[in-house]
């Protein structure tokens, strides 16, 4: 290889790399973002966004699972309470509507 394809192949993974610790260093923080204290992700999607919790249950690992919407913006929020208290979220969007389904009659697939 000669001297000025060496160094252009260098430059090339030097940026190459600069931009995967970049990225990686943003996704991990990020990931952080989406977690924090239970009680201080409430306060946030309550004074930000107006929403309460709508529904819960529990998940594997005993984590708590939550649903938190506003029914005057219609946003929503999917949270994950692990059993230290951390709260993550999983998913929100928007166009929250409240159901209450009967189960279909048996013998009906629908």
């Amino acid at each position: 290889m000669k001297r000025t394809s060496k160094i252009l192949h260098l430059g090339a993974l030097t940026a190459a790399s600069a931009l995967w610790i970049s990225a990686t260093t943003e996704a991990s923080a990020q990931n952080t973002r989406n977690c924090g204290p239970r009680e201080a992700v409430v306060d946030r999607l309550a004074d930000g966004y107006g929403e309460t919790r709508q529904s819960m249950g529990l998940g594997a690992n005993n984590a708590v699972v939550e649903v938190f919407a506003s029914d005057e913006t219609g946003t929503w929020t999917i949270t994950v309470t692990t059993p230290n208290g951390m709260t993550c979220l999983v998913a929100s969007g928007q166009s929250f509507e409240e159901l209450a389904e009967a189960l279909p009659a048996k013998g009906n697939d629908a």
